[in-house]
């Protein structure tokens, strides 16, 4: 296990003056976590995470192909969390410990990691809210096996039954409403409203796919960038204005993009002393999609012809 410094580094930040409180750290995680006050103390809200998968990627200056045991051991899992050494779950306990007890963790991670993970965040007390999929349509292309074309995203909380939840942030219209014209769906006993639901489990749509080419939201040497509206949902659904978001892996800067658009303020760690001056730099300019705008619908069949009035 990393040994933490002896002082906290100087946050890099936006200079946004209107921005929400917005805060990076250049260094590992598993040595700053323990070193912010916010994540010592237990005050952070809202967690989001899309760590490195080991995939022996270009990280800058990070090494991606650690030895499996040493990245991700679940063995670790049912020791006590200070003896923990594993890369992986060193930063969750971490994280799972900067949590209030109202908040949530989400964790971006493929196949190859999803199951340990779910292990060990159950050993460590949480519970599972969704295992959702991110879905888009252009996978790595391979002839040896069937392409793949999701990511896993785990919403775990501390409490179930005391968790920040804001449905009507996040909803979308219905396929009954806007492919079969189901007029059931118009006179909903839920509490919804009327042609609206809840995103489903699996997430697409229209700029939901990889960021890559020339999409508009492109950050150079970021090959693993994730779509602002899948943060949009995230931060709007789990956490309220003005709370503590965190990512121990702030990356191209998505989160904290997001997080400081929504009015939510935010705290990460980057191991890169350039991707976290790049993150800022896009927070000052801001999130390239309206981040509040209602949802498109996501069906896959085009609207029936509705049946003729009796």
């Amino acid at each position: 296990m990393p040994k933490p410094k002896s002082k906290l580094p100087k946050p890099l930040r936006p200079k946004g003056k209107s921005l929400p409180d917005c805060r990076v750290y250049v260094g590992d995680c598993r040595e700053l976590l323990p070193q912010i006050p916010e994540c010592a103390k237990g005050q952070v809200d809202l967690v989001f995470a899309d760590p490195p998968f080991n995939w022996a990627r270009s990280y800058d200056k990070w090494d991606d192909s650690m030895p499996d045991k040493e990245y991700c051991d679940v063995t670790q899992s049912f020791g006590r969390p200070g003896d923990v050494t594993a890369f992986t779950q060193r930063w969750i306990d971490l994280c799972i410990q900067a949590l209030k007890p109202t908040g949530s963790l989400w964790i971006n991670i493929p196949d190859d990691w999803a199951a340990e993970i779910v292990v060990h965040l159950k050993q460590r007390g949480m519970h599972m809210v969704n295992w959702c999929v991110w879905h888009y349509r252009f996978g790595q292309n391979t002839t040896s096996r069937f392409i793949n074309s999701k990511v896993h995203v785990l919403y775990f909380c501390k409490d179930p039954k005391n968790r920040t939840w804001n449905p009507g942030e996040v909803l979308e219209p219905s396929d009954r409403a806007t492919t079969y014209f189901d007029p059931r769906t118009m006179d909903k006993k839920d509490g919804m409203p009327a042609g609206m639901r809840l995103p489903m489990d699996v997430w697409y749509g229209q700029y939901w796919g990889r960021i890559q080419g020339n999409n508009a939201e492109r950050r150079g040497n970021h090959d693993n960038q994730l779509p602002e509206l899948y943060l949009a949902r995230v931060v709007r659904a789990t956490s309220n204005e003005g709370d503590l978001v965190l990512d121990p892996f702030t990356g191209s800067g998505t989160t904290a993009v997001a997080s400081t658009a929504l009015g939510r303020r935010y705290v990460g760690c980057e191991y890169s002393p350039d991707m976290a001056k790049s993150a800022m730099e896009r927070v000052n300019k801001g999130p390239v999609r309206d981040l509040r705008a209602p949802a498109q619908a996501t069906a896959i069949f085009k609207p029936r012809r509705r049946r003729p009035e009796a």
